[in-house]
């Protein structure tokens, strides 16, 4: 990346709006950076640890937690750091790297909820073939390419933020590099990049979304046919927890990315990222635990054991 018209180095605003009270975000951000990591890990170690979690279902919650983890690595470290310090600098190639891992990551994310959809549709619709459609392979090969392809499918659309001329200054109006802010800085034409990201959301934020509805409108129609109340209702809790994730995390994605143009409200998007950033990572351990009946099952198994531990101990 030499001899391109592009600063060396840019300056994020972040939260300067709040003048010296922004110091102040530093303790609830880190709280929430810190629990939301601490519930991803201990979600990632159940699933490895625990034999009962050896399923299909919690091979992709697995990932989905470990995904959550690397995402928020990306970003809120670094707003934390950039909280205690007046002139937040990152260089053009950091810039750059963080815009790949933040996007390629959050768009594996949404591909691993839309595998998690078809294994709820497998497992209700067809629960006689599930063994057979949903084995460790197909597993594995979903999984493996819901990692792969986004990060492939970035390494283009990082080298176009590369070669384009920055000729409005250096100053991001954002906690991390964020693609409309970006845009907004180059003078270059941006038109063909912008379909390109339009296309790119369609592709991975709502394809998945699209999988995940259909897989959804069978399992209910199925669910709906189930003559006990109590079988219906089973069946429903085993999706309670993935229809949640599905909710929070498409409705913030859609309104950030999945629209044309880079003419947008940077406040409201840098609000809603922060959202997408820091509280939602800090609540899906909590959706997991809370609406799933298995996982809590081990909680209470790991708890148990801990007191009786404790007991012989003393």
């Amino acid at each position: 990346m030499t001899n391109l018209s592009h600063p060396s180095e840019f300056v994020f605003l972040g939260f300067s709006s709040f003048g010296e009270l922004q110091v102040l975000l530093y303790g609830p951000f880190l709280m929430l950076y810190l629990l939301a990591f601490l519930g991803n890990t201990v979600i990632i170690v159940m699933v490895i640890t625990y034999t009962n979690l050896h399923t299909p279902m919690y091979f992709f919650l697995g990932n989905f937690s470990l995904l959550e983890i690397l995402v928020t690595m990306t970003t809120v470290p670094r707003m934390l750091s950039d909280l205690l310090v007046s002139q937040k600098v990152i260089s053009f190639n950091g810039c750059m790297v963080q815009f790949y891992f933040y996007f390629s990551l959050g768009s594996t994310a949404f591909l691993i909820l839309s595998d998690m959809a078809l294994d709820r549709f497998v497992a209700i619709c067809h629960p006689l073939r599930y063994g057979t459609m949903m084995s460790w392979d197909v597993c594995v090969w979903l999984a493996g390419a819901a990692w792969a392809a986004p990060f492939l499918a970035m390494v283009p659309t990082v080298f176009s933020r590369a070669y384009l001329n920055y000729c409005h200054g250096n100053i991001i109006n954002h906690f991390f590099c964020d693609n409309a802010p970006l845009l907004q800085l180059s003078c270059s034409d941006t038109s063909l990049l912008e379909f390109w990201d339009f296309v790119m959301a369609l592709a991975f934020v709502l394809s998945s979304f699209l999988v995940t509805l259909i897989s959804y409108g069978y399992i209910l129609s199925t669910v709906l046919r189930i003559p006990s109340a109590s079988g219906r209702q089973k069946a429903f809790s085993t999706c309670g927890s993935h229809l949640t994730l599905v909710f929070i995390g498409y409705s913030s994605t859609i309104f950030l990315y999945v629209r044309p143009g880079k003419e947008h409200s940077v406040e409201v998007n840098k609000t809603v990222a922060l959202v997408t950033s820091v509280l939602t990572p800090f609540l899906n351990p909590f959706i997991l635990t809370l609406r799933n009946e298995t996982v809590k099952a081990v909680l209470r198994e790991k708890m148990q054991r801990l007191k009786g531990l404790h007991k012989v101990l003393s």
